[in-house]
């Protein structure tokens, strides 16, 4: 390499290791910290990939360079050159002794620290600043994390033979109830955000299809302030054709969900680290806890629900301890809710009508994913929508091809930023969202 500064190409930090020593290299990003000690500085610059030491020292360093350190404020974009020396001292063993500084963007004062040494700011000022925010090296970790839970689904998606479909987030009816919908103005007449893209994965099916997978966001108009609940969220969801029960899906669940766990293990060491998360790979079949068994099990834990009630998240905190304690785990399903708590596509037990094969998963008390088998038969499914007091004209545009032949099917749907929150232990849902959005909060 052209020892001429023009020449050289940027090294990001992460590539910067003892083997390089001696080498001239070019770095740029953020400074993080900057600390002038009589006659030595350093700077303590931050890329994408991590840190890495500058040292200028006086009589050795350029006067210009020496001098231009302390002009750097905190966040200042600097590109840099220097030969790299082995430093047992510095962190990683390596610095890089200063030649040269070029300003290419000077921060002003910042409204909130990106270090954050002893100052607690509050996460409504943060996410005010979310840009800032993000430069925490805590804050990058959390997405390379939901990168890799991703990455994860995908692979085990690519490996079974599943197809990836992209379906519509802008639906002329709504697929649930009207009330938790956000209504657009679409040309001339109304229609809405999808607050799950459920009915169209299974026209897919319906279409053909066998087994399929979508990635992408959805809405729900829910006025919650707690710290599980978001406005627009984003989600994995699968669809099969064929299952004999709801079962079959919850094992597909549980081996992607594994595939997941095992990707964040293996390329996310450091970030975990920040977390101090350790990831335990579960063992399978994960336990499965059935209505109503599951009301005598909440009676002996203290805990009275009338029958026929969904889950609260006091229950849902109790049936997870319970299952942590008798199977060691914190992932489990609980399976056929009453069909009352839940819409009119699921499939009901034939013999037990009052239940539907309803799954929803857990880890630890998080709720990541709902699904089961869908009902796939069309008198059931207009029987159904009757039931639920609903418009069978308004969901025409979806029963009408279940006239005409559709297998069994059923599937599932996994918050991607709910998984990322239960796997590092966050405390709210908002820090597993690059730009969260609720009731309050639509900027930046």
């Amino acid at each position: 390499m052209s020892q001429n500064n023009q020449e050289l190409e940027r090294t990001i930090t992460a590539d910067i290791t003892p083997e390089k020593a001696e080498k001239k290299v070019l770095v740029a990003g953020h400074v993080h910290e900057t600390r002038i000690l009589g006659k030595i500085a350093f700077i303590v610059l931050r890329d994408f990939s991590g840190t890495v030491q500058l040292t200028a020292i006086k009589n050795q360093t350029p006067e210009e360079t020496f001098n231009r350190i302390k002009q750097l404020t905190h966040e200042t974009v600097i590109q840099a050159t220097g030969t790299v020396k082995a430093n047992p001292q510095a962190p990683r063993g390596i610095e890089i002794l200063l030649e040269s500084i070029n300003i290419l963007s000077k921060a002003e004062p910042l409204p909130i620290t990106v270090t954050e040494k002893g100052i607690k700011i509050g996460l409504d000022k943060r996410l005010d600043y979310r840009c800032i925010d993000l430069r925490k090296p805590e804050n990058k970790a959390i997405f390379i994390i939901q990168n890799a839970i991703v990455d994860g689904f995908i692979e085990w998606f690519k490996k079974n033979g599943f197809v990836r479909v992209f379906t519509p987030c802008i639906i002329g009816s709504s697929s649930e109830s009207g009330a938790d919908v956000f209504e657009i103005k679409y040309f001339d007449r109304k229609a809405y955000l999808r607050q799950d893209p459920q009915l169209h994965r299974q026209l897919t099916i319906a279409g053909g299809f066998e087994k399929i997978y979508d990635i992408g966001p959805s809405w729900r108009a829910e006025l919650s302030h707690t710290t599980k609940h978001l406005c627009e969220h984003r989600s994995c969801a699968a669809e099969i054709a064929y299952i004999k029960d709801e079962t079959d899906t919850m094992r597909v669940e549980e081996q992607l969900v594994i595939s997941a766990l095992k990707h964040v293990k293996k390329t996310c060491k450091e970030e975990l680290e920040l977390f101090n998360a350790k990831i335990k790979i579960p063992e399978t079949p994960f336990p499965e806890l059935r209505f109503p068994k599951i009301y005598e099990i909440l009676k002996s834990l203290g805990k009275e629900l009338p029958e026929g009630s969904d889950l609260d998240t006091e229950s849902e905190k109790l049936l997870a301890e319970y299952v942590k304690k008798k199977y060691n785990t914190e992932f489990f399903f609980i399976n056929r809710f009453p069909f009352a708590t839940k819409p009119f596509y699921v499939m009901r037990v034939d013999d037990q009508p009052f239940y539907a094969r309803s799954v929803d998963f857990y880890f630890g008390e998080i709720e990541l994913s709902s699904g089961g088998q869908r009902e796939h038969r069309y008198e059931k499914i207009m029987e159904q929508i009757r039931i639920k007091g609903m418009n069978p004209k308004r969901l025409e545009w979806f029963t009408k091809f279940f006239k005409w032949g559709v297998p069994p099917h059923g599937g599932f749907s996994i918050g991607i930023e709910r998984f990322t929150e239960a796997l590092l232990k966050l405390d709210n849902i908002r820090k597993a969202v690059l730009f969260p959005r609720d009731p309050e909060r639509v900027l930046p």
